[in-house]
């Protein structure tokens, strides 16, 4: 078995073991275990918790449990948890129900979860830190190539070592950069001499010797994990290279939300349920920013602008307005940080996502989906159009108010940073489900809460 996986299957153990542990111990403690120990009462909220814990990573061993941003999402994961068994114990599940005793035991026992089920997973993400080492990637490709990988290293933030290799000994020093011959590397890894995470090759590597050829072949069954560099992106980084676009890349396996009918429709039954729900639940919240922003300002509530939806199609997308109606000075489309056009009011909408929440009305007229690449300005799509290769591709789908490139990278204030973006609404696209919408959700919940607006 792969050692990613026994580490989830270790996870997922500990995981019960750990819910069983405390539940009992906290209903012991409020006088509650007279009748022996609770097991399975306990299976509903423990697929809860693996369902809330997976849409997080929290079983990916490559996820850094040491990190800031995975500590606050499995926080939400444990909330999400416990307000999930509280609607299924009370209004669902006919009295009699173990769980019933007492609703303090349960907010208590995911309270000590939350730092017990966090703990071990640090521990294990830093044994296996320990274990691997400085373990590296290994990229085999020509000079260009070989520059390119290790650059789009340092902007992703990869914190492994990369060992650039080429099969031309005359590039082996190619512009200060240090590249090493495959040959080289191919004998260190087959001596035990070195110790990699994975090998990556890029695609037009045709010139590999058929001697070269066999003995990746051989290392890769000997259990060296070697992906092509489009197949690298998707499975560490979660996006499509935009090298590999072209017309016929469509192609492929995958687009399920744009090929299947049923997908599609099963999204918009969706999408309308929650954005009817959303805008009953929203609109108070709307109804107190609308009176904060004319009081600011005496201008208008909401901001109207032509968007351009699915099959190239424009509408007009609602927001409330974040800016000065004023708009002298405002020499680029795009939203700087710190800019003063940004009302007082606006900061705090932008920071909480509170603008956005008018949208639900454009998901329900079904311009949008709750769900999907973001809903980008006619005039901008123009110009995007005619400088990047294959934009139009993210128009396969309805643009959402949040979506995985939301998610993923930050707010976008250049060219370079829609480009960066437009690699995860492809991969959203080929890859839809609706578990990671699911964890899109999560995800955008967790940003809501901690303010990672502009």
């Amino acid at each position: 078995m792969p050692l990613p996986r026994r580490i989830a299957l270790l996870l997922a153990l500990l995981d019960l073991i750990s819910l069983v542990v405390v539940f009992n111990f906290v209903g012991y403690l409020r006088g509650l275990g007279v009748h022996g120990m609770i097991f399975s009462p306990l299976l509903a909220p423990f697929a809860f918790l693996v369902i809330a814990i997976y849409l997080v990573d929290g079983y990916k061993s490559r996820t850094d449990m040491m990190g800031v941003d995975y500590t606050s999402q499995h926080i939400l994961a444990l909330g999400s948890t416990l307000v999930t068994t509280l609607l299924l114990t009370y209004a669902i599940i006919p009295s009699g129900y173990p769980l019933q005793q007492s609703r303090m035991v349960i907010a208590l026992s995911f309270f000590l979860l939350t730092p017990v089920t966090l703990g071990y997973r640090r521990l294990v993400y830093q044994r296996q830190l320990r274990a691997r080492g400085r373990r590296a990637i290994v990229f085999l490709g020509d000079p260009a190539s070989c520059a390119a990988f290790n650059e789009e290293c340092a902007k992703i933030g990869l914190d492994r070592p990369v060992i650039l290799a080429t099969t031309d000994a005359s590039a082996v020093t190619s512009g200060g950069l240090k590249i090493e011959l495959f040959d080289t590397v191919l004998g260190q890894l087959e001596h035990g001499e070195a110790a990699i995470e994975a090998m990556v090759l890029r695609e037009s590597n045709r010139e590999l010797r058929p001697d070269l050829t066999e003995r990746l072949v051989d290392l890769y069954f000997a259990g060296v994990p070697t992906y092509t560099l489009e197949l690298f992106h998707q499975i560490y980084w979660r996006k499509i290279p935009l090298y590999r676009l072209n017309p016929t890349w469509l192609f492929q396996e995958g687009f399920e939300i744009a090929r299947e009918p049923f997908s599609e429709r099963l999204k918009r039954v969706s999408d309308v349920g929650l954005s009817l729900l959303g805008l009953l639940l929203s609109a108070l919240p709307i109804a107190l920013a609308a009176v904060a922003i004319k009081l600011e300002d005496r201008g208008p509530v909401f901001f109207v602008q032509v968007r351009v939806g699915k099959n190239h199609r424009p509408f007009r997308l609602f927001k409330l307005r974040t800016m000065r109606t004023d708009q002298t000075g405002a020499d680029t489309p795009y939203t700087q940080k710190n800019d003063r056009r940004v009302t007082v009011v606006g900061k705090f909408l932008r920071a909480s996502r509170i603008d956005e929440l008018p949208q639900l009305w454009n998901v329900l007229r079904g311009d949008m989906s709750l769900i999907g690449p973001r809903a980008e300005w006619d005039r901008l799509v123009e110009d995007y159009e005619r400088q990047i290769p294959c934009y139009y591709f993210r128009h396969l789908v309805k643009p959402g108010i949040t979506g995985w490139a939301q998610v993923n990278y930050p707010y976008g204030a250049s060219l370079e940073d829609t480009v960066r973006k437009l690699e995860y609404d492809l991969y959203y696209i080929r890859h839809f489900s609706f578990v990671l919408d699911a964890s899109i959700v999560l995800k955008t919940i967790h940003i809501m809460l901690f303010g990672k607006g502009r």
